[in-house]
């Protein structure tokens, strides 16, 4: 797998969530609101979305998007969360593997970018078609151990 920085394997472990069927603008968001926490803080950080007890601030694409209460535009982007959250505990369990602390942890880089497009199809009136085409994002999480 091609991640998008290279940074040194023996202090680090990665994880890489491949066409995952969510929203690109969601994840770009949460990977903004997640980079540089520790692991449990950012674990818990994303439970609280997925239970809709914490809104996420909307930072990149937020035209048209309803106000939360304390911090402005926001949302609860759940189906991103519970992928982000997957991607993050398998960089947990790739740290442990390989003999880190995982208690020490932190997130280094976090990328997300759009994947692969599924073409797809629905019949319409008289013999025409229009697309149904479902699109995908990459997620790259890389954590390290803070000293």
């Amino acid at each position: 797998m091609k991640y998008s920085t290279e940074i040194d394997p023996d202090k680090t472990a990665k994880a890489y969530g491949y066409e995952m069927h969510c929203s690109r603008k969601d994840s770009e968001n949460l990977a903004r609101g997640i980079k540089g926490m520790k692991i449990e803080e950012a674990k818990k950080f994303l439970n609280e979305i997925i239970d809709m007890k914490r809104a996420l601030p909307t930072i990149y694409h937020n035209g048209k998007r309803s106000h939360k209460k304390g911090i402005g535009p926001g949302s609860y982007p759940q189906k991103a969360a519970r992928y982000m959250l997957k991607i993050l505990e398998n960089a947990e369990n790739n740290a442990e593997y390989k003999g880190f602390d995982t208690d020490n942890m932190k997130i280094s880089h976090i990328s997300t970018y759009g994947g692969r497009v599924i073409k797809g199809i629905m019949p319409r009136a008289q013999g025409r078609a229009t697309d149904k085409n479902t699109k995908t994002t990459n997620i790259e999480i890389i954590i390290e151990e803070v000293e």
